[in-house]
C-alpha cells in the first residue's frame, strides 16, 4: 500500500440499474453526490467525474461493499485506489448517522465513504485479479455447475425409468453413463428389449469397454418381466427420458470439455514458466504436494482465495473456509460454534479435501482419531485437522518447499 496522502474518500452504493456516489474531503465534509445509470456511458461518466474531483485517481480513495463487478473494474483500470467492506460491517456503520433503521441510497453511499475516511482499518484493498485466475475460476465454477445440472437430470431420468421399466435400472446407479444411454435408444421399452439381438449388445458393450457385464446378463435384466402400466403411460415416460437424455449428452459433452480445459489451466499453473526462472517452484505445485489434493480441490483453492494465498494469509484462509470457531465470550458465558459464515466453495473443497487426505495419508488420520477419542464430532475433527493443513499449506508456499510424507516436515524439492 502506498504511503501517499489521500485527499478524496468516496463511497458508491452500487445497484442494479443506478449506482449512487458521495464524495467527502480529509475533513469529512460532503463535496458531491450524485447518481449514475448503469450503462456503458453511465460507468465511463462516473470515472470521468471522480477523476476530475480528485485530480489524480491515487488522491482519491473509493469505498464499496463488493470486491468486484464492473463497477470495481473501471476503478481498477482508472487506477483508483479501492477498498471492499462486509456488508454487515456497512450495517453496524450505518447506526452513526440513523439509529432508528432508516436506509436509503444517499445515506449509504456516505456510511461507506464516512467509514473509510475513519476506520480505513475496516475496509480491504482490492487487487487487480491475475486474468488466468479470472479463467481459472469461470472453469471451475462452470464444471460445477455442469455436475449439478447431470446429477438432476439423471434423478429425473431414474423417475421416469421406475414408472415403467425399472429393470434398467439394475445394470448401472450412473444413469448418465454413455453406453446405458445408448441402450436405452436401442431399447426403449420391454417389448422392444425382447427383440434386441445379443449382437448388437455385444457390439455396443465392446464400444464402450464394458467388463462388469456379460451380453447373456444383458439381455436377462432387460427381458425380465415388465410391470403393468396404464394405457398411454410408456409413450410418456419415453417422451419425458428422449428429451433428458438429449440433454444429458450435451451436459457431458460440457463437462468433458470443462475438466479437460481445467486440466490444461492447472497444469499451466504448475509449469509456471515464471517461477522455473526464478527457480522456483509454483504455488500450484506446492499445494498438490499436500495429501488429499485433487484437480477439483486445487483448482477452487486457486480460483477462490488465490489473495488469501498470495498472501500466505492464515488467517484468512481458516476464516473463508469456514475452520475458525466463532467465540462468545461475556462474563461468565463463553460460547464456542462452527463458522457458518464462510465461502460455500472453499468450504466444501476443504471438507472433501480433509476426508481424502484421512483416508489416504497415515500421519493425517492418526491426527484425526486423536481428536475423535478426545471426544470431538466428525465434523469437528474434520476441522481440527483442516487447520493444521491449512497452516502447513502457509508455511510451505513461504518456504517455497515441497510437502514431504517421508520426513513429516517441509523440504526441500
Amino acid at each position: 500500500m502506498t504511503s501517499h496522502v489521500i485527499e478524496w474518500f468516496a463511497g458508491i452504493d452500487w445497484g442494479s440499474e443506478r449506482h449512487q456516489v458521495c464524495v467527502l474531503n480529509s475533513r469529512g465534509e460532503i463535496v458531491a453526490e450524485r447518481d449514475f445509470p448503469h450503462t456503458g456511458a453511465g460507468l465511463a461518466e462516473l470515472g470521468a467525474w471522480l477523476a476530475n474531483i480528485a485530480g489524480e485517481a491515487r488522491n482519491m480513495a473509493v469505498g464499496i461493499e463488493v470486491p468486484h463487478g464492473p463497477v470495481v473494474d473501471l476503478l481498477l483500470d482508472r487506477s483508483f485506489v479501492v477498498y471492499a467492506i462486509n456488508p454487515k460491517q456497512l450495517d453496524r456503520l450505518r447506526d452513526r448517522f440513523s439509529i432508528a433503521g432508516s436506509k436509503d441510497d444517499r445515506r449509504d453511499a456516505r456510511v461507506a465513504a464516512s467509514g473509510l475516511r475513519t476506520d480505513r482499518h475496516l475496509f480491504r484493498v482490492v487487487q487487480p485479479c491475475d486474468p488466468a485466475i479470472i479463467e481459472l475460476r469461470e472453469w471451475s465454477r462452470l464444471a460445477e455447475e455442469l455436475q449439478q445440472d447431470r446429477v438432476r437430470l439423471c434423478n429425473r431420468i431414474r423417475q421416469q425409468l421406475w414408472r415403467y421399466y425399472p429393470q434398467l435400472l439394475e445394470l448401472v446407479d450412473d444413469m448418465a453413463a454413455d453406453w446405458l444411454l445408448e441402450l436405452w435408444t436401442m431399447a426403449r421399452t420391454p417389448e422392444r428389449a425382447k427383440r434386441l439381438r445379443a449382437a448388437t449388445v455385444a457390439r455396443l458393450l465392446a464400444r464402450h469397454r464394458i467388463r462388469r457385464f456379460d451380453v447373456a446378463a444383458v439381455i436377462s435384466i432387460l427381458r425380465k418381466p415388465a410391470i403393468q402400466v396404464a394405457a398411454g403411460v410408456t409413450e410418456a415416460a419415453v417422451l419425458r427420458v428422449r428429451s433428458l437424455i438429449a440433454r444429458l449428452r450435451l451436459v457431458n459433452q460440457e463437462l468433458r470439455a470443462a475438466e479437460k480445459k481445467l486440466d490444461e489451466l492447472l497444469q499451466a499453473r504448475i509449469d509456471d514458466a515464471d517461477c522455473k526462472q526464478d527457480r522456483e517452484l509454483s504455488d500450484a505445485a506446492i499445494l498438490t504436494s499436500l495429501p488429499g489434493v485433487g484437480r477439483v480441490t486445487l483448482a477452487i483453492l486457486l480460483a477462490e482465495a488465490f489473495d488469501a494465498l498470495s498472501r500466505r494469509d492464515y488467517a484468512a484462509l481458516r476464516a473463508l473456509s469456514g475452520v475458525a470457531p466463532v467465540t462468545k465470550r461475556s462474563g461468565k458465558s463463553h460460547v464456542v460454534s462452527m463458522r457458518y459464515a464462510a465461502h460455500p466453495r472453499l468450504r466444501n473443497a476443504v471438507f472433501f479435501w480433509m476426508r481424502s487426505a484421512v483416508q489416504n495419508d497415515p500421519g493425517i488420520r492418526s491426527r484425526y482419531e486423536a481428536l475423535r477419542k478426545r471426544g470431538h464430532s466428525y465434523g469437528r475433527a474434520l476441522r481440527g485437522v483442516a487447520d493444521r493443513l491449512l497452516e502447513l499449506a502457509c508455511t510451505l508456499l513461504q518456504r517455497r518447499q515441497m510437502f514431504d510424507p517421508a520426513r513429516r516436515q517441509p523440504s526441500r524439492a
